[in-house]
């Protein structure tokens, strides 16, 4: 399993992030512990989390999985063996999505806290505010790199333009740049990031970290029509997928899977990896078992002819 840099930093990372959105959410602090120790076990070292995970469950705050992340962090004394990636943005009570400067330097308190850290691995800008100038976002984002708070950033869910004009400034007025971008990424979802924003991050060099990599789960094949949505919380959102198209997709993972020896999920995966600039998906998991069915994504050397075959089974 080769690393790789997160875009044009030195910082270096097993092919696969685990999504923390999960913990504490659908799963709770022992669950999240032992699917975390079978991570690390497996050979990653990439952890993504945001400071807004889980705000939208009912009774939630946000900041539940960091807390759980810094908790297990702590207990395994494990904090130098993670590339730790976290974000800012979000609304955590305030009414409204946030990159202003004060704010930001005021979260990465409260985020630094809850992780029992002092620094952050990669810090990014969750959404966009558009009120707020690239130019102030960057300048927060300077002042933490400087205090060693922060050793890279990245963006996410910016729109191209924003984009550009924030790497803009930043190459223009000596500031740090975003070196990673988080795009919703994958095999049903492709039309979006290839036409907008693949280009922008192959010219750049960004490294490219996809959420939704699995299309929240339908990509690993359990969800096949409307019987199958009781499966999970998110069963109900895989509507979208019953499709022509979606089944198409289903189909030729099935074929791979069954040819490699290996899930539909990481057939799903393998995909991504071969994708220009992708360095990273985020995949979940709530139990040993489906970290299991991803796990041995990176070792599944898809041919050309079946990434094409994928490919085509995906047109959009």
């Amino acid at each position: 399993m080769q690393k790789r840099k997160l875009g044009k930093s030195t910082i270096e990372v097993y092919p696969l992030a685990f999504g923390g959105n999960v913990l504490g959410w659908t799963i709770g602090e022992k669950d999240s512990f032992e699917v975390l120790d079978a991570f690390m076990e497996a050979g990653f070292n990439f952890i993504d989390t945001a400071n807004s995970y889980s705000r939208w469950a009912p009774g939630h705050q946000g900041g539940e999985s960091e807390t759980i992340l810094g908790k297990w962090m702590k207990e395994r004394n494990n904090r130098d063996k993670i590339i730790l990636a976290t974000k800012v943005g979000s609304d955590m009570g305030i009414g409204k999505i946030c990159l202003a400067k004060k704010y930001i330097i005021e979260e990465v308190e409260n985020s630094l806290q809850r992780l029992q850290t002092d620094y952050i691995d990669l810090y990014q800008a969750h959404f966009d505010d558009l009120e707020t100038p690239v130019g102030e976002t960057l300048e927060a984002f300077n002042i933490l790199i400087k205090q060693g708070k922060v050793r890279i950033i990245g963006a996410s869910n910016f729109s191209a333009s924003r984009l550009t004009e924030a790497l803009d400034y930043s190459e223009n007025n000596g500031l740090p740049s975003y070196l990673t971008f988080q795009p919703e990424y994958n095999l049903y979802a492709r039309e979006k990031y290839e036409k907008e924003y693949e280009q922008i991050c192959t010219d750049r060099k960004l490294g490219v970290i996809t959420y939704f990599s699995l299309a929240s789960g339908f990509l690993t094949g359990k969800y096949r029509g409307e019987k199958d949505k009781t499966k999970s919380v998110r069963g109900d959102g895989m509507q979208k997928y019953f499709n022509k198209r979606g089944f198409k997709i289903l189909e030729t993972l099935d074929i791979l899977a069954s040819k490699y020896g290996v899930t539909q999920a990481a057939i799903a995966l393998a995909w991504l990896m071969n994708r220009p600039s992708v360095i990273a998906p985020i995949a979940s998991a709530t139990s040993i078992i489906q970290l299991n069915q991803i796990a041995d994504f990176p070792d599944v050397n898809l041919d050309k002819a079946d990434i094409e075959l994928l490919t085509t089974a995906s047109e959009y």
